[in-house]
């Protein structure tokens, strides 16, 4: 089985963006975390990250047919983007929504998801470790026949 890990806007920047909000684990940390869960799993993971909305778009066409599932932490393009929700539909791809901090406690902006609704499940506010536990609900639920 083989998983992606899609990250969008300004996760590059972890470890030194707004450490009080998202900690202080880079995305390189939180990568070689996830390969260790994937590995424990008996699952390949392939990772991407883009800033740029339609990249992303680009990113999950081309797993079409590749990966089994997805831990997508979009950003701020998960309040406004309908085309990367569009791309999930049309892709088939399942997968599990991840963020860093609990969006429904912030600003009324971010309490809307435009891809929870096609979302095998959300992660929300468990920092670093949510996406492991993603993963792990993900590969879960991909082996039940989700």
């Amino acid at each position: 089985m083989i998983v992606g890990m899609l990250n969008g806007p300004n996760l590059n920047l972890l470890g030194t963006r707004e450490p009080h909000i998202y900690g202080s684990a880079t995305l390189d940390d939180i990568t070689v975390a996830l390969t260790a869960v994937a590995a424990e799993l008996g699952v390949e993971l392939r990772t991407a990250q883009s800033n740029s909305e339609g990249v992303m778009i680009d990113i999950l066409h081309g797993w079409r047919g590749i990966v089994h599932g997805v831990v997508v932490n979009a950003g701020a393009y998960t309040h406004t983007s309908l085309a990367l929700r569009d791309a999930f539909s049309a892709t088939a791809i399942p997968f599990v929504e991840v963020h860093l901090s609990n969006v429904f406690a912030r600003e009324p902006e971010r309490h809307h998801s435009m891809l929870a609704s096609v979302a095998i499940g959300t992660v929300t506010g468990l920092g670093a470790d949510g996406y492991a536990f993603a993963l792990r609900g993900l590969v879960a639920a991909l082996r039940r026949g989700a």
